[in-house]
This record gives C-alpha cells, structure tokens and sequence, in this order.
C-alpha cells in the first residue's frame, strides 16, 4: 500500500491526465471533422498565371533529375512556366545534371557562414523570378502532371495569395519508413484542417505557393532569416498577418506531391528535431499551445509508466490511456489514408502508438536544446 499523502499525488496526476485526455480527443475529432469538411478541388479548365518553380538543392544528384523530369511533363503552358534550381553549395554533381537542361535555370548559391542556406536559396530564386506565383517544392519530391495547372487554378479561383497544399511520402515496407509515412500523413491532415478553419498556419516547403508580390510585401524572410529552418510556416504566418483571409489550403489528389522517406532513424530524428527546432520561435502562438497540449499528454504516459513500478495499477491506466487514444484519433486516420491512398498504414496504427509517443518526447525535448545535423551541416 502507498502513503495517503503518495497515494493523494497519483490521484492528482490521474486528474490531469485524464483531463489532458478529454481534451486532446476533442482537438483530434475537430481535426477530423474539419478535414472531412474540405471541399475537393479538381483543375478547372486551362489558367493563365505565371509561374516560377523554386527549387532549393543541396548535394541531390540521387533525386534532381526525378523532379526535374516531373516538372517538365506538366500539363501547362511552357511559356507561362519557369524553373529555377538554387545549387546550395553542392559538393556532387547536382549543378552538372541540371545544367544538362536547358529549360531549367540554375543558381549557385555562394553564400557561406549564415545560419539558414534554404532561406537564402529560396530568396536567392525568387529575386531572379519573373513569374507572378511562386511555387516551391524540394529537390527529393515528384510532382503529378496536373500539379501547376491545380494550383493555378485554385489560385485564380479563390484569389489566394498563399496556398498549402498535400504532401505524401512515398515509404517501403521498413518499420523506419511505414511509421515516417504514416506519421507525416497525420500531420498533413492537421495542416489542412488547421489552415482551412483559420486556426493554424501551418505547411510543408515540399509544396506550397504564394505570390510573389506577397513575398516582397513582408520583406520576404527578413526577421526569421536567422532561424535554421522555417522557410515554409514562418513565412505563411508572415503573408497570413497581412493578408489572413487569402491563405488557403487546397485539397485535391491533383497537386500531392510525393517525397521520399528518410532512409534511417538517425536521420528521421533529425529532420524531427529540426521541426521541433521551430516551436519557440513560432509568431503564431496558437500553433504553440497546440504543441503543448500534445507534447504533455504524450509524456503523461511515461509518467504512467513510471508510476507503475510503484502501483501496477497504473500500468493498467497505461494500457487504458493507449486504447483511448488509438480509438479517438483512428476515424481521422482513416480518413486521411483515403485520400493518400494508404490504407495498409492503418492495420500498423495500434502497435505504432508506443513508438510515435516516444519519438514525440525525444523529438520535443532535443528539438528545444539539441543541435542536430542537416545535409552534412550541425545546425543549432
């Protein structure tokens, strides 16, 4: 038997988590029922905006060629569209293969010493784009034929001045790249639900599109160019300031551009801490109270786990709390596998629950204090 006054404290923290709980079904089940409220967009007939394609590159021979190809099969008018590839600093032969394309225009970036290259890379694009909507991807994704005509589309559509759009990961059947894929689909859903209510601004740099004059009206990444990372959701909370009823989220099937997963754990914690690297420095707070809400029910559990071996009762909670959250965040799942075409995740789902909660409070706590390595690069 434990001391009343012990016996007092786990009762407490049995409270808290299961108001920590409660209220993190309810985020999961606004997340699902907002996703499932996005209308679907297809393309529209044949647009007419002017598009510069951005790509940052650094040391991708492996994957630039893909993209490259991808992008130049678009059913899109050639005229209305170029493609700018920025070499950052590359020590393989990436700028020898995009110079084999004469349609692509290539950068090399020149600038050393500066603590964030993919800012400086996208910037470096843009001054040198003509086109009136920029669109970024990265140098490891494969875009689909009716990516920039659905864009456009939207664009002129909705008169969006920025717009997040779907990314997929394409994954193998390791336990490394299944969990990566179907981690990264639930926060896909996220972005969508977050950005198509107006509560969150949130996106990923491997698509996404924005005016170029926006660009320039919020003096593009000055104010965040000092942070490693960020290229993508600093700057939307930036264009959201100025312009909050034109940011948009689009959902179609047309414009998912798919990226590779990451090859090892070492380097999927990197590129997650990288991401937590963020958190502090978010002007848009609400993303923040939404990362701790997360963050503490998740370590709620290591908590129960570690009040167990003074009580197995509560490893009996543990097993409870994992059940409960399997069953409130799997509708959302579900739906979001739908239209990522991966259903097969889903049968993972229950057995990854340990492992996703343990990479979240790895990733959380490191993301705050750690450095962390990045395309041969230690990035504070």
């Amino acid at each position: 038997m434990l001391p009343v006054s012990v016996s007092f404290v786990f009762m407490v923290l049995l409270l808290i988590i299961a108001t920590l709980f409660v209220v993190y079904a309810l985020l999961i089940i606004y997340y699902w029922q907002s996703w499932q409220t996005i209308p679907s967009f297809s393309a529209e007939g044949m647009s007419k905006t002017s598009i510069s394609v951005i790509i940052p590159a650094r040391n991708e021979e492996e994957n630039i060629d893909a993209v490259l190809k991808s992008i130049l099969t678009q059913h899109y008018p050639k005229e209305l569209v170029e493609i700018i590839v920025v070499d950052d600093n590359s020590t393989d032969t990436t700028a020898a293969i995009v110079k084999n394309y004469a349609q692509v225009q290539l950068i090399q970036l020149t600038a050393k010493g500066i603590n964030s290259y993919k800012k400086k890379a996208i910037e470096t694009g843009i001054a040198a784009a003509t086109g009136n909507l920029i669109v970024c991807t990265d140098a490891d994704c494969i875009v689909p034929e009716k990516w920039l005509q659905t864009i456009a589309s939207f664009k002129e559509k909705n008169q969006s001045v920025f717009i997040a759009a779907p990314v997929n990961i394409c994954n193998n059947s390791s336990l490394v790249q299944v969990f990566q894929a179907m981690d990264f689909m639930i926060l896909q859903g996220i972005t969508g639900a977050g950005v198509y209510k107006q509560k969150l601004t949130m996106c990923n740099g491997a698509n996404l599109a924005y005016e170029k004059k926006a660009f320039v009206a919020v003096n593009g990444f000055s104010g965040i160019d000092n942070i490693a990372s960020g290229d993508d959701m600093l700057l939307m909370h930036k264009i959201w300031k100025k312009y909050s009823e034109s940011v948009h989220y689009i959902k179609s099937k047309q414009a998912i551009v798919t990226t590779l997963a990451l090859p090892t754990w070492k380097a999927f914690f990197n590129q997650r801490i990288r991401w937590a690297s963020k958190a502090k420095t978010y002007d848009d707070k609400r993303i923040f109270w939404v990362l701790l809400l997360v963050y503490t029910f998740n370590f709620s559990f290591l908590v129960l786990a570690i009040a167990g071996f003074f009580n197995t009762e509560y490893w009996l909670y543990l097993l409870a709390l994992w059940i409960g959250k399997t069953l409130v965040e799997l509708p959302f799942v579900i739906s979001l596998a739908t239209f990522f075409e991966k259903q097969i995740l889903t049968k993972y789902f229950f057995f990854f629950q340990p492992l996703h909660i343990l990479y979240t409070i790895i990733s959380g706590l490191f993301g705050q204090f750690a450095k962390y390595e990045w395309k041969g690069r230690v990035v504070k």
